[in-house]
């Protein structure tokens, strides 16, 4: 449990909050993670508290996953205050104080949640420092962290100017996923797979994040950014340092995020000839972009981590929007035997190498394939799988959502899936170069896996999706 906590929602009213933020800090309070909990929310919308009570409870009842009982959902309104972003900074902090009294004494914490557009984050850090409330605080603040390396040190700057680092917590939902996690346990707590961890054995890795979703009006956030700083910088990097990272010396967020940091350090800058960025067709109709736009709306790259352990082992990276299918997925495709003692037709090779999947969608599974031998007279050989599902356990109720986690870990001050100052500005630093002389946007068609030069960026392996092998959805189905 925590400390009890006042949590100040800066763009209280908005998208995110509603669907996320909102639900998950009923289910933290209900859950009896944090000790005792009062909201303070605050936006740019005039509303009353009440308004924003009536809020908070119909965006319980649309996107919450869980059901709540009508009495618990009235006693977590009652919780919750609001004040509008033009009363200013003082009315602000009467707020908190407000809640801060019905919390009662002792050791309060305040956790500031910046739910607001990048070009918004500074102002309400100001506002924060305006208002007094940085003692006993913790501010998370929500991606992109900069858009270049020049940008990153001068944004870190300026929250360095108002917050201490350690105050500081760069949020990533993909990290806050159960199955993220569990890439830790799996390869740490089992003597089986660590060993094999390692270039000796590991042919090569992919991270595929393909999207079917589209902008859903952010055309002009999106122009700002594209998939490559939107997804690559900010999520699908830390998954690739989860996934390389050397064994810390301990599960505690400074060991971990010491390695994750020397996993940035090792990698080697981008080289644009091994990136593939692509744009679907109708992206220049969409609202807020130029039709001229050279936004890339897809990105596929290759990079290398230059260590001992990883050398030469190519890791792939793929992600985008209006794709054919929605993944979150981590495929480890191990080095095949060097000759094979099977004769011509037996199967052996036909499938491609043993892979170690990881999904990373919201429901967290596991799968190990490999070849084996067919029932029967003869030697033909199958491809295999060894599957885990997290629904299939009696641990499934348990899973907390990726933003339940990641405030309740800010709130203890676990910095374990956070990402640090430096890190992120290493990212941006052997981005630099790929920034500096982008590749050609290629155009592909909606509902396809991307433009075609995508296969000729992976040869002479091939990408994992779309999957030839498909999930059991049960332990009765083979």
């Amino acid at each position: 449990m925590t400390a009890p906590l006042t949590v100040i929602l800066f763009g209280a009213t908005g998208d995110l909050a509603r669907r996320k933020l909102i639900p998950g800090l009923l289910h933290l309070y209900l859950s009896g993670l944090v000790d005792d909990l009062r909201v303070v929310g605050t936006s740019l919308d005039e509303m009353s508290v009440d308004e924003f009570r009536d809020l908070a409870v119909e965006a319980v009842k649309e996107f919450s996953v869980r059901n709540s009982d009508d009495s618990a959902l009235r006693d977590f309104a009652q919780r919750l205050d609001y004040v509008s972003g033009t009363a200013g900074p003082q009315a602000l902090r009467e707020a908190v104080d407000r809640s801060e009294e019905e919390l009662g004494g002792g050791e309060l914490l305040r956790l500031h949640y910046l739910s607001v557009p990048p070009r918004a984050a500074l102002k309400a850090v100001g506002t924060i420092g305006e208002a007094g409330l940085v003692e006993r605080s913790r501010i998370i603040m929500e991606k992109p962290f900069g858009t270049d390396y020049e940008s990153a040190v001068k944004l870190n700057g300026q929250l360095h100017e108002v917050f201490d680092e350690e105050q500081i917590f760069r949020i990533d939902h993909f990290l806050g996923k159960e199955p993220a996690q569990n890439i830790l346990a799996f390869r740490f707590a089992n003597g089986l797979f660590e060993p094999i961890w390692h270039r000796n054995h590991i042919d090569h890795i992919q991270i595929d994040v393909p999207e079917t979703l589209g902008l859903s009006q952010r055309g002009d956030f999106y122009e700002q950014t594209g998939a490559y700083r939107d997804m690559v910088v900010t999520h699908l990097f830390q998954i690739l340092a989860f996934t390389a990272m050397e064994p810390p010396t301990s599960l505690e967020p400074q060991a971990i995020s010491r390695e994750k940091n020397k996993v940035f350090r090792s990698m080697l800058p981008l080289e644009p000839g091994n990136v593939v960025r692509g744009q679907y067709v109708g992206y220049r109709d969409e609202k807020g972009v130029a039709d001229d736009s050279q936004t890339e709306t897809f990105v596929a790259l290759k990079c290398f981590i230059d260590n001992w352990r990883w050398a030469g082992v190519p890791f792939y990276l793929r992600t985008g929007k209006e794709l054919a299918e929605g993944a979150r997925i981590i495929s480890i495709a191990y080095r095949e035997p060097p000759q094979s003692m099977f004769p011509p037709g037996s199967g052996v090779g036909d499938h491609g190498p043993d892979h170690l999947t990881f999904d990373l969608a919201d429901r967290a599974r596991m799968s190990l394939s490999f070849y084996g031998k067919r029932p029967g007279p003869g030697m033909k050989l199958d491809k295999l799988s060894m599957q885990f599902s997290m629904q299939d356990t009696d641990w499934a109720g348990s899973v907390l959502e990726a933003y339940e986690r990641l405030i309740y870990d800010a709130a203890r001050g676990d910095r374990t899936l956070f990402v640090s100052a430096s890190g992120i500005e290493r990212l941006w630093e052997i981005s630099q170069p790929l920034l500096d002389n982008p590749p050609v946007v290629r155009p592909y068609q909606k509902g396809s896996w991307g433009p075609n030069q995508i296969h000729q960026l992976i040869t002479p392996f091939t990408w994992r999706l779309p999957f030839e092998r498909q999930w059991r959805e049960s332990s009765s189905k083979t």
